[in-house]
């Protein structure tokens, strides 16, 4: 398969399959639960959720946890990940990179979770558009943020992680969208840590 991007390239192959074993824990999978119990109590319960790369799904597993009757639906760039979804047998899985995908639905709530962070930023305005058709009314950011554009070096790799206001430039980019809710995620938390120090948005179509 071929993709747009080096980021593409890189989250589907050998550093996409170490991830994988990185963060299928059932410490990370509590602490998401947790998360979620956080953001979902600012709106009301969605019928459907769709989350732009979930990898193996540890957010798709609180949320149906959460939500059992709650119609799930997960697009993974890497197949093996992919594959460890399908077998949770919790979601509709589309095996496809966040970049080539054309939505073809759409869900009360739409989500990233450190995804925007690893896109090209070159392809970050195309992703938005994507974000927002897929959205029927909630978009959920959960993602490093710095106030100005920045990347810095990820596990020895440059060029593969980039930190901005991604919720910013959301807002800015669609006018129909409205702030109304955000928070933090700290990693040094006793009881729910993630492995990563995240401030999350939650953005409504007006």
């Amino acid at each position: 398969m071929s993709y747009k991007t080096e980021q593409e390239e890189f989250w589907s192959s050998d550093f996409g399959n170490d991830y994988i074993n990185r963060n299928n824990s059932d410490t990370l999978r509590q602490s998401y639960r947790h998360q979620f119990q956080e953001i979902l109590q600012h709106i009301a319960p969605p019928d459907s959720i769709t989350e732009f790369g979930p990898n193996v799904g540890n957010n798709l597993d609180a949320l149906h946890q959460l939500l059992p009757e709650c119609q799930l639906t997960g697009i993974e760039i890497n197949p093996n990940a992919a594959n460890v979804l399908k077998e949770k047998g919790i979601c509709r899985v589309i095996n496809e990179s966040v970049l080539d995908y054309q939505p073809d639905h759409t869900a009360d709530l739409v989500f990233t979770s450190g995804v925007l962070i690893h896109i090209n930023p070159d392809h970050l305005t195309d992703f938005y558009q994507k974000l927002y058709d897929t959205s029927r009314q909630y978009i959920l950011l959960i993602e490093y943020y710095n106030p100005t554009p920045v990347s810095i070096d990820y596990r020895g790799h440059t060029g593969k992680l980039f930190k901005r206001d991604f919720a910013g430039e959301m807002l800015d980019q669609f006018s129909q969208l409205q702030l109304i809710h955000y928070g933090f995620f700290y990693d040094r938390d006793s009881r729910y840590p993630t492995g990563a120090n995240t401030n999350w948005f939650l953005l409504k179509k007006q």
